[in-house]
C-alpha cells in the first residue's frame, strides 16, 4: 500500500521568493508535483521585490519531506530559511503541565493551602482514608504506566522513548474525559519490580492504565495488580482494543445482516490484544473463533502449545477453534465471515479476502501498515476497517479508554470486569444511530461529542448494577463534596 501525505509528517518552511505574479503558484505547484499536500500558506512579510512566505505541507515521511524542501529550493529565486517539523514542535517541552486549581496570592492563601491549615486535612484523611477521594487529586487521577517494551509498532524502545506516547495518552484523557492522567515510565522490565512499584504509587491514583507492556508479561502484571489493588487496573492494549473491536463488529454485523454466534471469526494475533479480543468475543456470544499467530493456526496439538511453554497461548488453544482447523492463516480465512487482525503488515492479499464467505467483514488493524491493503480488501469484503485515520472506519482505542475510566471514577469503582467491558462496547456501538449506519460508518469519530459521556454512563451503571438512568440520577461527586463540607 502506497503511503499518502499525512499531518504527522508535516513541515512548515519559511522562505523568500520574488514578488512576481506566478511565484506562489509555482511554489505550490512544485510541492504537489512531488507528491506533497499544501495545507497552509501565509505571506508573513512583503517588500517591493520579494515576499516572505510560510508554507506548510504534508509529506509521506521524513525522507519525502526533505525532497519537498529541495523541490521548493529549485523554484527560481526561492531562498529557504527555517524548516520546522510540526510534529516535533508540538512535542517541544512536553505536552503536559501541572497547574494549581487554587490561587496563592497572600499569606492567608498559603496558610489554607499549605501549612498550617493542611495539617488538619492530613489528619482527617489519616483517620478516615476514604476522605482522600474528596480532599485530594486521587478521585480524578489515573496513572499511565509503561516499561517501554512494546511501544506502538516500534518495539522495545525503553522508558524515555515511551514517554511521548504516555504524555499523549494523558492529554487524551484530559481532552475527552477531563481526567488528570500522569505518565509513569518505569526504568525496569522486571515483572516483580513493576508490580512492586505500581503497588507503591497506587495510593495517589483512582485507576491504573497499563500501556505498551510486552506479552506475556503484561498478562501477569495486570492479573496480580488487579488482585493486590483496590482501584481498577486496565491494560488498554488488551481491553481497550477488545472493547472498540467488539463495538465496531456489532455494527458491521448489523450492516451485513449476520449474528455473531453464527459467524466464523478468524483472529490474527495471539498476543495481549488478540487474547483480550478473543475473551470478549466469547463473552459476547461468539462460538467459532480461530486464532492464528506467526506459526499458524493455534490449536492444542501444535508442538509449542502442547509442550506447555506458553500458558496464555494454551488458554487460547483450549477456548477457541472448535472445528480444530489447522494450517496457515490463509487456510483459516477461507469461508470465514469475519477477519480481525492485530498482528503484522501485509500478511494477506485481496485474493485471500476473496476466499471468505459472502458479505465478509475485514478489520485489519495493524499499524501503520494493515494486514491487508484496505483498498484490495474492499474489492471483496462488504465492510472494511483499519486502525488508520486515512480510511473509513478507524478502530481507535481513544474511543474507549477515556469514557471507561470516567465511568469507573464516577462510580468509585475498585475493579473492572468483562461485564463492564461488554456494557462499554454496547454503548459505543449504539452511538451510531440506525439511520447513520452503513458500510463506511460502523464506528463514530473520536471527536463525536457523545462518545465519552455515553460510554462513561454505561460503565458507571454496570459498576453500580443499575440502569443508566438510575446511575445518572445519583448524586455527583460535587454534590457529595457539598454535603461533606456542609
Amino acid at each position: 500500500m502506497t503511503a499518502v501525505p499525512s499531518v504527522s509528517n508535516s513541515i512548515t518552511v519559511r522562505l523568500t521568493l520574488p514578488a512576481r505574479a506566478t511565484a506562489v503558484s509555482e511554489l505550490t505547484g512544485v510541492i504537489e508535483e512531488n507528491g506533497g499536500l499544501v495545507t497552509g500558506l501565509d505571506v508573513t512579510a512583503s517588500g517591493p521585490d520579494r515576499l516572505r512566505v510560510d508554507v506548510t505541507a504534508a509529506a509521506r515521511d521524513s525522507v519525502h519531506a526533505d525532497e519537498l524542501v529541495e523541490a521548493m529550493r529549485g523554484v527560481h529565486g526561492v531562498e529557504i530559511g527555517k524548516v520546522s517539523d510540526r510534529t516535533f514542535l508540538v512535542h517541544l517541552g512536553g505536552k503536559l503541565k501541572i497547574e494549581s486549581k487554587v490561587p496563592i496570592r497572600n499569606r492567608d492563601d498559603l496558610s489554607l493551602i499549605y501549612t498550617p491549615g493542611v495539617a488538619r486535612v492530613c489528619m482527617a484523611i489519616a483517620e478516615n482514608p476514604d476522605d482522600a477521594r474528596r480532599l485530594t487529586i486521587k478521585r480524578n487521577t489515573v496513572a499511565v504506566v509503561t516499561d517501554g517494551t512494546a511501544v506502538l509498532g516500534l518495539g522495545n524502545i525503553g522508558p524515555l522513548g515511551a514517554l511521548p506516547v504516555m504524555e499523549g495518552k494523558a492529554a487524551l484523557f484530559k481532552r475527552f474525559a477531563d481526567i488528570d492522567a500522569f505518565p509513569i515510565c518505569l526504568d525496569t522490565q522486571d515483572t516483580e519490580e513493576i508490580i512492586r512499584t505500581v503497588k507503591a504509587i497506587a495510593p495517589v491514583f483512582a485507576g491504573i492504565n497499563l500501556e505498551d507492556i510486552s506479552a506475556p508479561r503484561a498478562f501477569e502484571i495486570e492479573e496480580r495488580l488487579r488482585e493486590a489493588l483496590d482501584i481498577p487496573v486496565f491494560h488498554d492494549d488488551q481491553h481497550g482494543t477488545a472493547i472498540v473491536t467488539l463495538a465496531a463488529l456489532r455494527n458491521a454485523l448489523r450492516v451485513v445482516g449476520k449474528e455473531l454466534e453464527n459467524c466464523r471469526v478468524v483472529l490474527s494475533g495471539a498476543g495481549a490484544a488478540g487474547t483480550a479480543i478473543l475473551k470478549l468475543l466469547l463473552k459476547a456470544g461468539a462460538r467459532d473463533v480461530v486464532v492464528a499467530d506467526a506459526l499458524g493456526v493455534v490449536h492444542p496439538d501444535r508442538d509449542d502449545i502442547a509442550s506447555g511453554s506458553f500458558p496464555a497461548l494454551a488458554w487460547s488453544a483450549e477456548h477457541s477453534n472448535p472445528r480444530r482447523v489447522s494450517g496457515t492463516l490463509k487456510d483459516a480465512v477461507k469461508d470465514a465471515d469475519v477477519f480481525i487482525g492485530v498482528s503484522a503488515p501485509n500478511i494477506l492479499t485481496g485474493d485471500d479476502i476473496a476466499t471468505m464467505a459472502p458479505d465478509s467483514i475485514v478489520f485489519a488493524m495493524a499499524n501503520p501498515e494493515p494486514e491487508v491493503d484496505p483498498t484490495a480488501a474492499a474489492q471483496h469484503a462488504a465492510v472494511v476497517a483499519t486502525g488508520r485515520s486515512d480510511f473509513a472506519n478507524q478502530i481507535n482505542n481513544v474511543l474507549v479508554f477515556p469514557g471507561v475510566f470516567r465511568g469507573l471514577l464516577d462510580a468509585a469503582s475498585t475493579s473492572i470486569d468483562e461485564d463492564v467491558m461488554l456494557a462499554a462496547a454496547k454503548a459505543l456501538a449504539e452511538v451510531v444511530h440506525p439511520d447513520e449506519l452503513n458500510a463506511a460508518y460502523i464506528i463514530p469519530s473520536v471527536f463525536h461529542p457523545d462518545v465519552s459521556k455515553v460510554v462513561a454512563a454505561a460503565v458507571k451503571a454496570a459498576v453500580l448494577g443499575t440502569t443508566v438512568e438510575e446511575a445518572e440520577s445519583l448524586p455527583s461527586i460535587d454534590a457529595e463534596d457539598a454535603q461533606f463540607i456542609g
